[in-house]
This record gives structure tokens, C-alpha cells and sequence, in this order.
């Protein structure tokens, strides 16, 4: 007779059985879990040593090697944290500065990377205010900010003292160009090309004073000659299309920003720029195209929304730029951008948009609103109506009250 154990009532049995298999259990899932924890904590230490013990200058080689591939968020990131580990080296304050600067050019909304390069700058020249290495980033910080009188002076007092300097004869050609002293730039740019360690910078400092000066296939040569040295660059790509298209050859500047695309896809300042080149050829769908991918990855940035204006109101569809022109002038104004630096085709177009389709209460809140910042800022356009209002608008403004 064959013995059912699960239906047994030898009680005693059941009950050690029982303690056989669940306490031997408990132990074995407790074991695994300490030696998981364990395994854990010896992986994270070891990382930690790995890391901790990871010296500057390794850290610092794997940033110039994200830097060569045109990484430059990762770039950033590891400059920043050999600074945290070793503050103010004047090499990762240098290839940190380069990398703001460089990233500020590769898309729209990297301003603040400038004013990034200007705080490391003075939080490092605070501590050693003489390094030559210091201040020639700083140099090269002030001018990519527009200070260009101080980056001049800076450069010059580094080259003062070693005229082989090549970031602050770099930093100096870029100075001169930004005061307007193309030929002093332009002379500046060719001797920092003569340094071999900073083929790079003064390559593209010499495509700047190229173009500066007009002369458009030098630059290009110029701008080549540094993508050889890093084709991952996304800024080179944007400075090769502007002058590929000052040379009216539309195909490199295509070719350029798809390649800017083809590194970063996300890239909105591409887009933006593809549309201007395609409204430029008269191929006003794939402007209007691109231009909506720009409002919608960028629905803050004010160009967007005035180069979308502007496509729809070549196209005649007035009432849809209307109220792309519209949202222009109430993001500058939203931001509080200067009135100097506002886009005032936003206004006047809006305005002529609105005066063709009889929209006259729109039509005289953008002129009302264009008088009152002319009236208490030096603008330079003029947008002016008779006294009694835009002539097609004349009725609506003698029965309006008040």
C-alpha cells in the first residue's frame, strides 16, 4: 500500500519536514542578500577607489579626448570635476573655458555658457591672479563675451611677457575683429597660426578675420583646415554654411547644417538656419516646415517665431503670420530684451499683416505699442502714420471713444 505523505497524520513528520525546509530557506535567502549587499558595497568601494585614485591628469586626458570628438558636455563635466578635485588647474580652466565657448556657438539658448567661462575665470584668477595659463582663458572668455577692450588688454599682458602664448594671440586676434580692427585681427590670426599647439582655435580666429575682411573662399579654406582637426564640431559646421553662403554656394551650407544634425539631432539652431536657407531659395513649404519644428522645440526663442511670421506672410497666408509675428513681440517683451536688441520686424509686419486682413484694433495696439518704445528708446527703424491713424483704419479710430 502505497503511503500519501500529504495526507498523512503522522503529525511529527509534517512538523520536521517543515523546519527542514523553511529554515534552511530563510538562511539561504539571508546569505544571498548579505553577500549581494556585500558584493555591492566591494563594487561601489572599488569604483570610489577607482575614481577617488583616477589622477587629474587622466581625468583631464579624458576630457581633451571628449573635447577631440567634439563631446563637449561631456567635455564640461570632466573639467568640472577635476576642478572640484583639484581647484583652479590652469589646464582644466582652459579646456573648460573652450569647451563653454565652443558649446555657446552650437545651439541658441548657450549664452550662459559664456557667463559660465567668465565666473571660472575670476574664481580662479581670485587665487592666482598672475598665472599667465589664467589669464589667457580669461582673455579668451572676455572676448567670446563681447568685452573685447579687456580681452585686448589681458592677452597683450600675457604676450607681453611670452609672445609664443597661443590661446592669448588667439584670444587677441578675436579681440581686435570684435572692436572692428579686421586688419589687426587678420594679422594677429596668422601669427597664432604659426603655433602648432593651437592649430585649432587659430584656424578658425583666421576664418573669422577672413570673412571679416570679405574674403569669403580664405575663410573657408581657413574653417576646413580646422574641421580636419576636429570633424565632430558642431560650431565649425555653422561658421563653414555662413560662408558658404556668402559665396552663394547653398549646397555647402545645406550640406553643413544636416551635418550639424547628423551630430546633433535636437539641434534647433540648425533647423532655424535651414529654414532661412530654404525661404532664401524660394522652397517656402520646407521653410514653413522647418521653421514649426522650431517653435516646437524652442516655443520661447523669438526668432523662431519671426522667421515662421515671416514664411506665412510671404506666402500670403497674413492672418496665420499675424499671430506668429504676434507671439515675436510679446516674447521680447516677456523677456525683457533691450529695446535696442529687439527684432522690429515683429512689429511692422505684424502691423502690415494686420492692416491687410482689416484687423484695424490689432493693427493699432502694434503701432501704439511700437511708439511707446520709440519714444523712450533710441530705435532706429521708423514706422510712421498720419496723425489721424493708418489710412484704412481711419473710421474705426474717429468712432473709437476716447
Amino acid at each position: 500500500m502505497r503511503i500519501q505523505r500529504n495526507h498523512s497524520r503522522l503529525s511529527f513528520r509534517k512538523q520536521r519536514r517543515r523546519r527542514s525546509g523553511c529554515l534552511p530557506l530563510v538562511v539561504l535567502i539571508g546569505l544571498l542578500v548579505g553577500a549581494v549587499t556585500l558584493s555591492w558595497n566591494w563594487i561601489g568601494q572599488r569604483l570610489h577607489i577607482n575614481t577617488a585614485g583616477q589622477s587629474s591628469e587622466g581625468m583631464l586626458a579624458d576630457a581633451n579626448a571628449a573635447f577631440s570628438r567634439g563631446d563637449l558636455n561631456n567635455a564640461i563635466n570632466i573639467s568640472r570635476q577635476v576642478l572640484e578635485n583639484k581647484p583652479n588647474q590652469p589646464d582644466a580652466v582652459t579646456l573648460l573655458v573652450r569647451a563653454l565657448v565652443y558649446r555657446s556657438y552650437a545651439d541658441y539658448d548657450h549664452t550662459v555658457d559664456r557667463h559660465s567661462a567668465l565666473e571660472v575665470t575670476s574664481q580662479a584668477l581670485a587665487d592666482d591672479p598672475n598665472d599667465p595659463i589664467l589669464l589667457a582663458s580669461r582673455a579668451y572668455a572676455l572676448q567670446a563675451d563681447g568685452q573685447s577692450a579687456e580681452s585686448a588688454r589681458i592677452a597683450q599682458q600675457v604676450l607681453d611677457k611670452n609672445a609664443s602664448d597661443g590661446l592669448a594671440r588667439v584670444s587677441l586676434a578675436l579681440a581686435y575683429g570684435g572692436a572692428g580692427s579686421f586688419e589687426v585681427a587678420l594679422r594677429e590670426s596668422m601669427q597664432a597660426a604659426q603655433n602648432p599647439d593651437w592649430q585649432l582655435d587659430a584656424q578658425r580666429a583666421l576664418a573669422i578675420s577672413y570673412s571679416d575682411l570679405g574674403d569669403y573662399k580664405s575663410a573657408i579654406t581657413a574653417v576646413e583646415r580646422a574641421l580636419k582637426l576636429n570633424s565632430r564640431l558642431v560650431p565649425l559646421y555653422f561658421e563653414r554654411a555662413l560662408y558658404a553662403m556668402q559665396v552663394g554656394d547653398a549646397d555647402s551650407a545645406t550640406a553643413a547644417y544636416f551635418q550639424v544634425l547628423t551630430y546633433d539631432p535636437d539641434n534647433v539652431k540648425a533647423r532655424l538656419r535651414l529654414c532661412e536657407l530654404s525661404s532664401l531659395l524660394r522652397e517656402h513649404d520646407q521653410a514653413i516646415s522647418y521653421c514649426e519644428q522650431v517653435t516646437e522645440r524652442a516655443p520661447s526663442w523669438a526668432d523662431g517665431w519671426y522667421q515662421l511670421g515671416l514664411e506665412h506672410f510671404l506666402q500670403g497666408d497674413f492672418k496665420t503670420a499675424q499671430d506668429a509675428l504676434h507671439r515675436c513681440s510679446s516674447l521680447q517683451v516677456m523677456q525683457d530684451v533691450a529695446v535696442k536688441d529687439r527684432k522690429f520686424q515683429c512689429w511692422y509686419l505684424q502691423g502690415q499683416a494686420a492692416e491687410i486682413v482689416g484687423d484695424c484694433p490689432s493693427l493699432l495696439a502694434t503701432y501704439n505699442e511700437f511708439r511707446s518704445m520709440a519714444a523712450n528708446s533710441d530705435v532706429q527703424q521708423t514706422w510712421t502714420y498720419p496723425p489721424e491713424g493708418p489710412p484704412g483704419c481711419v473710421a474705426y479710430v474717429t468712432t473709437t471713444p476716447g
